[in-house]
C-alpha cells in the first residue's frame, strides 16, 4: 500500500489540554451521496423543495466554491477520513473501479481499502475525548477488518442496499432494523437521532452518510406524484421527478437531525456540516435507455459526476455553528473535502497527527470572516480513470483552472472561472504562458504525492475502446440486459 505509516502513528498524537471535555463542541457531518451543486434551492434550484437545507444555509455559512476531493465517492471519502489528497493513498477511483480493457491507456487499479495505519479524523477526535458515530454508506473497504468500527468509530451502522423499504439492511447488525415500510433516509435519521440523544452529555462526532441521492432512482410515491404533477404543470423534463423526491427526502432527513440537536439543547455547542461526496449525475456511465433515467443537470456548471469539470467536483457546503458563524453569510474562497480534518481537530482543541501528511486547511477563519483567504496556492485533483470523461488531472489556482488529459492525447483545457463558470471557453491556446505554468505545477504536485498514472495499452483496439468490463467478474458489463429498478414502493409491490 502507498505511503504506509507506522502503526504507532496514532500514539504520536499530542493534544491541547486547554479545552476540557465538557466544553468541546459536537460535530455533525451530513455527507450526501452524488448531490450536485445545483440540486438545492439555496444554490439556485427552482424546482426541488429543500426548505430545511435552505434554512440551514440562512442560519450559517454557504460556501460557493467548495469542492469534493474526487469526482466519485471513494476518493472523496478517503480524503475526508485521512485529511489528505487521496492520490497519496491510491484510492483514486471508487472501490472496485471501472475497467475499459481496450482503451488507448490502461488505468491504475485503486487501493481497495483505507489503510488501517492511517489516523482517521474519528481517531483524532477520539484522542481528545469524543464519542464517534458512523451511519450509512462507507465504501472504503469491503472486508470486516476495514469497516468504520476499525477506523475509530465507536458506533457503526454501515447500511447496504437500495432506498426503498425492505431493500436495505445494516451489515452485521441484525439488532438494528428499520420499521416496516420505512424509507432508507428515515431509518438513517432514526439511528442518528438515537446517537445524539444517547451522547448529549458528552462531546460527539457523528457522520451521516446516506446512500441517497445515488441511483437507482427510488422514492416514496406521494413525493414522486407531487413532482410529476409539478413537472407537468411547468413543462419540465429535468430534474427527474423521482430524483427530485429523493432530494426532498434528504431535506427532511437534514431537518430531523437539526431538530434533534435543538431538542437536546445542543444548538449552541454543535457544528452542523452539510455537503456531498462528488458532483451530480446526469446519466449512468453506461446508460441504457430501457433501464436508466436521465437524472439532472448542473447548469450553469459543465459536466457531471466522474469528470473534473465543475459539475463533477463542485458541490454544496453549508456550515452552521452559532458561536463562530454569522447567519446568512456567503464565502467564495476555494475549499475542499480534506479541509474538514484540520477544521474539526482545531475546533476540538487538538493537534494534527505528527507522522501523517495533512493537505487540508482549517476553515474556522472563513467561518468567522467569510472574505478571509486560506494559506494555500492551489487545489489539485487526480482522476486517472475512464468514467464520464477521459483520465485527467486538474489544478485550480485562484480563478484559473487547468485540466490535463492523461489518455495519451496531451489535451489541455484552461478556464478563468471568474468569467466562465460554465467552462465554455478553453483559453489554453490563447494563454500559453499560464497554461505552461499550471501544467508544470500540476505535474510537480503529481510527482510529490507519487500519483499513479495511466500507461499505454498494448491491447488498444479503437473499435472496442468503448466497452465497459467489470473488474470483479472479468466480464463485460451487461448494460443491454439491465432491467429497471422499481422507482416507488407501489411499483415494488
Amino acid at each position: 500500500m502507498r505511503h504506509a505509516y507506522s502503526l504507532l502513528a496514532v500514539f504520536t498524537l499530542f493534544w491541547s489540554t486547554t479545552v476540557n471535555a465538557a466544553e468541546r463542541p459536537n460535530i455533525v457531518l451530513i455527507f450526501i451521496d452524488d448531490m450536485g451543486w445545483m440540486d438545492v434551492g439555496c444554490y439556485g434550484n427552482d424546482f426541488i423543495e429543500t426548505p430545511r437545507i435552505d434554512q440551514l444555509a440562512g442560519e450559517g455559512v454557504r460556501f460557493t466554491d467548495f469542492y469534493a476531493a474526487g469526482a466519485v465517492c471513494s476518493p472523496t471519502r478517503c480524503a475526508l477520513q485521512s485529511g489528505q489528497n487521496q492520490a497519496r493513498i491510491g484510492i483514486t477511483d471508487f472501490i472496485s473501479g471501472h475497467w475499459r480493457p481496450f482503451e488507448r491507456v490502461t488505468t491504475p487499479r485503486p487501493t481497495m481499502a483505507l489503510p488501517l495505519n492511517i489516523v482517521t479524523v474519528a481517531e483524532s477526535l477520539k484522542a481528545v475525548g469524543y464519542t464517534t458515530g458512523y451511519v450509512g454508506k462507507w465504501h472504503l473497504g469491503n472486508g470486516p477488518m476495514y469497516q468504520p468500527d476499525k477506523q475509530g468509530y465507536d458506533f457503526s451502522a454501515v447500511i447496504g442496499g437500495p432506498h426503498l423499504p425492505g431493500m436495505y439492511r445494516v451489515q452485521g447488525r441484525p439488532d438494528l432494523k428499520p420499521e416496516t415500510g420505512q424509507y432508507r433516509t428515515d431509518f438513517e435519521a432514526d439511528l442518528c437521532i438515537n446517537f445524539i440523544q444517547e451522547n448529549r452529555k458528552k462531546p460527539f462526532f457523528l457522520m451521516l452518510s446516506p446512500y441517497a441521492v445515488h441511483i437507482p432512482l427510488a422514492a416514496m410515491s406521494a413525493k414522486v406524484d407531487k413532482y410529476k404533477a409539478k413537472a407537468a404543470k411547468l413543462k419540465r423534463d429535468l430534474p427527474h421527478p423521482v430524483y427530485a423526491a429523493m432530494v426532498e427526502h434528504c431535506d427532511e432527513m437534514v431537518g430531523r437531525i437539526v431538530d434533534a440537536v435543538d431538542a437536546a439543547g445542543l444548538t449552541e455547542k454543535t457544528m452542523i456540516v452539510f455537503t456531498s461526496d462528488n458532483g451530480g449525475l446526469y446519466r449512468r456511465y453506461d446508460y441504457n435507455p430501457e433501464a436508466d433515467d436521465t437524472v439532472a443537470v448542473q447548469a450553469p456548471l459543465r459536466g457531471e459526476k466522474g469528470s473534473l469539470h465543475e459539475g463533477g467536483v463542485r458541490v454544496p457546503l453549508i456550515v452552521k455553528y452559532p458561536p463562530r458563524t454569522k447567519a446568512g453569510t456567503e464565502c467564495s474562497e476555494p475549499t475542499v473535502t480534506y479541509d474538514f480534518y484540520p477544521t474539526f481537530v482545531e475546533l476540538a482543541g487538538g493537534r494534527l497527527p505528527k507522522n501523517q501528511p495533512i493537505d487540508g486547511r482549517s476553515l474556522l477563519s472563513l467561518m468567522q470572516k467569510a472574505d478571509a483567504k486560506l494559506d494555500r496556492q492551489a487545489i489539485h485533483w487526480h482522476y486517472p480513470h475512464y468514467h464520464h470523461d477521459r483520465p485527467a488531472s486538474s489544478i485550480r489556482e485562484r480563478d484559473w483552472k487547468l485540466i490535463e488529459y492523461l489518455d495519451g492525447t496531451g489535451d489541455l483545457e484552461l478556464y478563468n472561472l471568474a468569467n466562465d463558470i460554465g467552462e465554455s471557453q478553453n483559453l489554453a491556446a490563447e494563454k500559453k504562458g499560464r497554461t505552461a505554468d499550471l501544467k508544470k505545477k500540476l505535474q510537480a504536485w503529481r510527482h510529490s504525492v507519487l500519483a499513479a498514472m495511466p500507461l499505454p495499452n498494448p491491447s488498444y483496439d479503437a473499435k472496442r475502446a468503448g466497452e465497459w468490463w467489470s473488474p470483479r467478474t472479468g466480464k463485460p458489463v451487461p448494460s443491454a440486459s439491465r432491467k429497471r429498478f422499481p422507482a416507488t414502493e407501489k411499483e415494488r409491490r
